[in-house]
């Protein structure tokens, strides 16, 4: 690897023309020489001023490179994958049109290679809330709002690593280009689509990647903020978006997955849901609001779980 990599940064845009300028904003304020990474974005189907947004920036005489492209066909695995047959670079950085990434955060997932001969890199992702969280909404469920916060320690993800159960999103995390070479691109079954909450595609890539052996680390100073939207804060959203993603999980282990079984669910799981029922009562009589609706949320995935399951 060079002192300076070049690096590209994908993202994939869709009627977000205020956040992404902020997005962009944060790229060109990178620590990093301009003329060592470049900003790939593919347009799904935008009908407000992204490509003015887009051009705006890429004429700032501080942008690296900045290139668009528009992407007709729906769904951003289909927009991500497009952009993945045009990187040239060694790097590829992956965020989201809501994320703003902390000045060093290129320099971070840099070091984090040099350092550790990793195959891909996730970064740290903390929120950038609209409004006040509610009272009910824990650590725990910051999942769904795709901002996991993995911890400030570095960590081996690997099956055999102390990240092994690090959660990683697409919002911010870096692999190397021959990897995608080898394995491929998103599945295009998977990325969400207009009017769904389905998703996954970002965690059957990460699945792929330990199956083919490739190792990874979480690197806790490649920092982004996540834009949370007001909208997503109420329950309703946590109940449907977990109940869809226990089918999607569901799915994803049938290929991934071959452990002990129980009418055709793994065995944890069984006793995580006993678990949970535990927890949902005990935390009931105690009056937690935020443990009895965790409790819950988990208990409706593990349905969407075992529906899927017996469904196929």
């Amino acid at each position: 690897m060079t002192r300076h990599p070049f690096i590209s940064v994908v993202i994939a845009t869709k009627n977000r023309e205020q956040l992404l300028g902020d997005t962009l904003t944060a790229l060109i304020s990178q620590q990093w020489p301009r003329d060592r990474y470049e900003v790939l974005i593919a347009d799904n189907g935008s009908t407000d001023r992204t490509m003015q947004v887009i051009e705006s920036a890429a004429r700032r005489p501080d942008a690296p490179r900045i290139a668009y492209r528009y992407v007709s066909r729906p769904g951003k695995s289909h927009a991500v994958n497009t952009l993945f047959d045009d990187v040239t670079a060694n790097l590829i950085a992956l965020t989201d049109d809501d994320v703003c990434p902390e000045p060093v955060w290129l320099a971070a997932l840099v070091k984090a290679f040099e350092e550790t001969g990793a195959d891909f890199v996730a970064g740290r992702i903390l929120p950038q809330w609209e409004t006040e969280p509610p009272p009910w909404l824990s650590s725990g469920l910051h999942g769904v709002l795709a901002i996991p916060d993995n911890g400030d320690k570095r960590l081996t993800i690997a099956p055999d690593g102390d990240g092994k159960y690090v959660m990683t999103v697409g919002a911010n995390m870096a692999v190397r280009t021959s990897v995608v070479r080898h394995i491929g691109g998103f599945r295009h079954d998977l990325g969400k689509l207009s009017g769904t909450l389905r998703t996954g595609e970002d965690h059957e890539f990460f699945l792929r990647m330990i199956d083919a052996g490739y190792r990874g680390v979480y690197e806790p100073t490649a920092r982004v903020r996540h834009f949370v939207p007001r909208e997503r804060l109420n329950r309703t959203y946590f109940r449907r978006w977990l109940y869809q993603n226990g089918q999607d999980v569901s799915r994803l282990q049938s290929t991934h997955d071959h452990g002990a079984r129980l009418l055709g669910v793994p065995r944890y799981l069984w006793r995580q849901a006993a678990a949970d029922t535990f927890s949902m009562l005990k935390a009931g009589v105690a009056g937690d609001q935020r443990e009895r609706f965790a409790a819950s949320t988990r208990l409706i995935w593990f349905g969407g779980y075992v529906r899927d399951s017996w469904s196929t």
